[in-house]
């Protein structure tokens, strides 16, 4: 594979040094795809020849690997502006670009430090690589030389924790945003994602709503499931999107930890509930407010908000009532009351919906406030807020202010769609009001996303939670405050331990006014090299906490220092960090720069072959009974001598030494007749409401 190509000493000393200046917030909404298009005055073709994807899910924690290659096919050098956004709640774990021939893996400084070591190698030639926030949700690298015919690979992988409702988990690759007009979307040569999701609990189904019959699925064992799709040149205009169902429900603790011997060790613990807690039998009120200012009309959004409106209103049942709301700088509503959800009531709401023109500036506030004034307080209002979230941002301050000042039975959710939207507005919103966020791809299956949002609604929430650990000093938790608990949808914890050994970790909450007060013993491990990505998603979730508490009371300036020492420890860039690229090792040791991040991508590196080796057997196990062999196999049992079995029991594939440790500690499932595998945590809980509609009933 021809790489980029050196024209000579004198024209690049140091400038091939491809600085990656980056001002990225991961925490903003953004895109996984990445395009790469001459600009900056140089004019030229550059083309997609090859798009990657390798994707492992392990246990809900993807981990994701982008190999992108590009040819220059002008007769002369071009500038290049590469464009790579990252999904929602991802950290980026490591850029890469390949300078003659060798791959050169990036470090992350603070930002002003970054741009002057840039600027040194700008004096001897114009442009020769930045990356800078262009907005809050994109970032842009200019790449100089790509000289005539050369091509350019680079790579990005970056770690997320998935989506999950219930016992189904999502994952989205994000493709169907173009960052400038007029860009060819299309891989010339090969577009290939392939995806390797693996779970302790039985995978039963899998599919992609985006792309159907265009993956190929193997099953090659109940807790390994393979998706791949591939062609000869591919779009890269829309959102791929998987989706996979495990066996049954998900209710308790699960823990995964990462210790380095002799350091301080990091855990990420995920609390979860099923069907435990009973479906609340009382309807509920709705006020969905529909965003149609200006921003909506851009990727499509206004007709998948329609779209997704309308499935949302299909779910209500005749108990329920609503209202809908638009809104641009002022709101309009249709009902001005609420109206029970009978047919002829939805009927009227989608034809509202679908006489609605995206116009107008975004001024979020006016609607919500007239969203409260349907508030009755015997009953739950839901106020759902379709939006993109692009208010003005004089506005931000005082919508936060507005939805902590929400009535007692109000809840605020916000559903973003596609990927143009600003997820961490959206996000503080909702956690602010005790309510949840959801962003749907434009690919994703809007039916199936409002059931799983109706599902949620319709049983308790457990509120006022807070989690004791004993028995190991922990520290630095995130979050701090523990959001509410939906059904279906996990609360994750992450946080650092010192020492290890058995922790007894303890529960206490509100059920619908019962008290909640239950403990667990988990282990925290010494050493366990096997799931570094984790430190980063907690790095990730610090820095991200940081900024929003901050956020909150309108100035920064106190947290910056932390969010620029987490970023450069742990390779994460912000605004205030920036990724930087040199030639080679010389150059990084010229400047003094520790290479923390390749030290670091060295050893996740070795973690995620060791996960890839046990797969691997898993699949070799899958296909040891075909072929002939097998065949002679199957007929010299069918003639041996028939004997009854004293049980009959499924053998377990043996154990290889290859294969990696399960990274997911869950603790605390039990088989209750009718009711499914059910945590303890909750099975007090169980009790206790069935016991209050005994006491009701008597």
């Amino acid at each position: 594979m021809k790489m980029q190509q050196k024209t000579g000493t004198n024209c690049w000393m140091g400038v091939i040094a491809k600085l990656v200046m980056v001002g990225v917030m991961l925490a903003v909404p953004a895109r996984g795809a990445g395009l790469l298009i001459a600009d900056g005055g140089f004019g030229g073709v550059l083309e997609i020849v090859e798009h990657d994807v390798d994707v492992t899910i392990n246990n809900g924690v993807a981990v994701t690997r982008v190999i992108q290659v590009f040819k220059n096919t002008e007769n002369r050098q071009v500038e290049a502006l590469y464009t790579f956004p990252v999904p929602k709640g991802a950290s980026v774990a490591n850029f890469s670009m390949w300078i003659n021939g060798k791959e050169m893996v990036g470090e992350v400084l603070e930002k002003e430090r970054a741009r002057e070591i840039y600027n040194s190698y700008k004096q001897k030639r114009r442009d020769p690589g930045l990356l800078e926030q262009v907005d809050y949700k994109t970032f842009e690298l200019r790449i100089f030389p790509i000289n005539a015919g050369a091509e350019q690979k680079v790579e990005i992988s970056y770690y997320q924790e998935l989506d999950v409702d219930h016992d189904r988990v999502t994952y989205v690759y994000p493709l169907a945003t173009v960052t400038r007009k007029g860009i060819d979307s299309r891989t010339t040569g090969k577009f290939a994602i392939n995806i390797n999701a693996k779970s302790a609990i039985p995978i039963v189904e899998i599919d992609s709503p985006s792309h159907g019959d265009e993956f190929v699925i193997a099953r090659h064992s109940a807790q390994y499931t393979q998706a791949s799709l591939e062609s000869a040149s591919g779009s890269l205009a829309r959102d791929v999107v998987v989706s996979y169902q495990t066996s049954r429900a998900k209710t308790g603790l699960d823990v995964i930890t990462s210790n380095q011997s002799g350091e301080d060790g990091y855990f990420y613990m995920t609390l979860t509930v099923g069907e435990d807690l009973a479906k609340l039998d009382r309807g509920m009120d709705y006020v969905f407010i529909l965003d149609v200012s200006g921003s909506m009309a851009n990727d499509g959004k206004l007709l998948i908000s329609k779209d997704s409106l309308s499935a949302f209103v299909d779910q209500l049942s005749d108990e329920d009532r609503f209202e809908v709301m638009t809104f641009n700088v002022q709101p309009t509503t249709l009902f001005t009351g609420l109206r029970n959800a009978i047919e002829a009531e939805k009927t009227a709401a989608k034809n509202f919906m679908a006489s609605q023109r995206a116009k107008g500036g975004t001024v979020l506030a006016p609607a919500v406030t007239t969203a409260y004034k349907y508030s009755d307080p015997d009953r739950v209002l839901n106020v759902v807020i379709l939006s993109d979230g692009m208010t003005e941002q004089r506005e931000r301050t005082e919508l936060i202010r507005l939805i902590n000042a929400s009535p007692a039975n109000a809840r605020v959710f916000c559903i973003g769609v596609g990927n143009e939207v600003n997820r961490p507005l959206l996000e503080q919103i909702a956690q602010d009001s005790g309510g949840l966020a959801a962003f749907i791809s434009r690919g994703d299956n809007l039916s199936r996303q409002a059931q799983a949002f109706r599902r949620k609604l319709m049983r308790p929430v457990a509120t006022g939670l807070a989690l004791e650990f004993k028995g190991v000093r922990v520290y630095d938790v995130v979050p701090k405050v523990m959001p509410n608990l939906y059904h279906g949808s996990p609360i994750r914890v992450c946080g650092r331990y010192s020492g290890s050994g058995e922790v007894k970790v303890s529960l206490k909450g509100d059920v619908q006014g019962v008290a909640l007060s239950k403990s667990a013993s988990l282990t925290f491990s010494e050493k366990d090299p096997d799931n570094p990505e984790i430190e980063r998603m907690w790095a990730w979730h610090r820095i991200d906490q940081l900024k929003k508490t901050a956020d909150r009371s309108g100035s920064r300036n106190a947290v910056i220092p932390e969010i620029i020492q987490l970023g450069q420890d742990y390779s994460i860039v912000t605004e205030y960090t920036s990724f930087l690229v040199l030639e080679n090792d010389a150059e990084f040791r010229r400047w003094k720069i520790d290479r923390r991040n390749m030290r670091r991508i060295d050893r996740d590196r070795e973690a995620q072959e060791r996960v890839r080796k046990g797969l691997d057997e898993i699949r070799k196990r899958a296909v040891a009974d075909l072929g002939p062999r097998a065949e002679a196999k199957v007929q010299k049992i069918a003639q041996a001598p028939r004997t009854v079995p004293t049980v009959n029991r499924p053998a377990m594939p043996r154990p290889s030494s290859a294969a990696p440790r399960p990274v997911r500690s869950r603790g605390f499932d039990f088989d209750m007749p009718g009711t499914g595998p059910v945590g303890p945590l909750f099975i007090g809980v169980i009790m206790w409401l069935k016991s209050l509609r005994r006491k009701k009933k008597a």
